[in-house]
């Protein structure tokens, strides 16, 4: 059962949040994220407290002679919608990741398999890229090493739009293909891999890095097979040394390049920090969907039966084309969906 002092609080700080805005007292841009943020929560808090009240008036018309049928043909349906309300402010009210609203660094990495797992690694690439374009999200390739037959040794992108994190971090894990190679002749089944990880970006606030902890080389920059050779050096490589983090950036310029980099690094440091607060929560419980646990197997495609199955839900789909061209919304509603379940679980547990 929710409690209603609860519900109250909440109301509470929503109005102080309005008037402190109103009056344009206060870190105007923390007390906008938190208004946005509770603004959903409150609306699902109106509609629930209005349902309650809609049942209470058909109730006391029960004694009414006049208008007792009326409330008799209205309570049913006033009451069966009840529980999808209390469902849906359940839901609103679940504790939020602090990091699903801002924009996600994407790596993808080849795994077992050589060629064909580079390919494949070059595959998801534009499958996000498609997934970006269709929900209007920017999508800026940061850093790109590309091997010689078109596929990818390593790709780092920064991804920024509306809800970014909390979509994509379900992304993050080993994705394996089995697919016929276009490099086999005999036409066999090959099985590789390739790492995907998702980052939530960083905001100075969240990681103080010594300027005394880093070392800076600048490079000259070359693309993949002698492109973009830029005769400045213009490539930055920054390595944290306190946690052998490396990161590269090879932009036009340099100083574009040192700012990209270390943006490209905060978030590593970020979600090295996080993975640590969330081992330390899950020491207790099994580990939720989402963890971002980069070794575990998360889904394989299957390209000769067009099938695509997610392992950590038991999802399977027979729409392998669509997914590949960024139709992935059905796969991440339904763990966006398993994950709410176990929460809920949880706080009733």
């Amino acid at each position: 059962m929710i409690s209603n002092d609860r519900l109250r609080q909440i109301t509470q700080r929503f109005q102080f949040l309005e008037a402190k805005m109103a009056e344009g007292g206060g870190d105007i841009a923390a007390l906008g994220r938190e208004y946005a943020e509770l603004r959903p929560v409150v609306d699902q808090i109106a509609a629930y407290e209005r349902l309650q009240s809609d049942i209470a008036e058909a109730e006391a018309l029960l004694d009414d002679p006049e208008m007792r049928a009326l409330a008799e043909e209205e309570l049913p349906q006033l009451r069966a919608e009840l529980p999808e309300a209390e469902h849906a402010l359940q839901l609103a009210l679940l504790p939020k990741d602090a990091a699903d609203a801002r924009p996600a660094m994407i790596e993808i990495r080849p795994g077992t398999g050589g060629d064909e797992a580079a390919l494949f690694a070059g595959d998801l690439l534009r499958m996000y890229q498609r997934y970006a374009e269709a929900r209007g999200w920017s999508f800026q390739i940061i850093e790109l090493q590309e091997t010689e037959l078109g596929g990818i040794k390593e790709v780092v992108a920064q991804v920024k739009g509306e809800g970014v994190f909390a979509r994509l971090k379900y992304e993050s894990g080993v994705h394996r293909v089995q697919r016929v190679p276009s490099t086999e002749s005999g036409g066999r089944i090959h099985t590789s891999a390739a790492t995907v990880a998702v980052l939530p970006v960083a905001e100075d606030v969240d990681i103080q890095i010594d300027p005394n902890d880093l070392r800076i080389d600048t490079m000259r920059a070359s693309g993949a097979g002698g492109q973009h050779v830029n005769t400045t050096d213009s490539a930055v490589r920054i390595t944290h040394i306190p946690t052998g983090i490396v990161v590269t950036s090879s932009e036009k310029s340099q100083h574009q390049n040192r700012a990209i980099a270390m943006e490209v690094l905060k978030a590593r440091l970020f979600d090295m920090e996080r993975q640590r607060a969330a081992d330390e929560r899950a020491a207790d419980r099994k580990a939720q969907v989402g963890s971002g646990d980069r070794s575990e197997r998360i889904r394989t495609y299957n390209f000769p039966q067009g099938r695509l199955t997610d392992h950590r839900i038991g999802l399977t789909l027979y729409k392998l084309d669509q997914v590949m061209q960024g139709d992935l919304d059905e796969v991440i509603d339904a763990l966006i969906a398993d994950h709410q379940a176990a929460l809920l679980a949880e706080m009733d547990g």
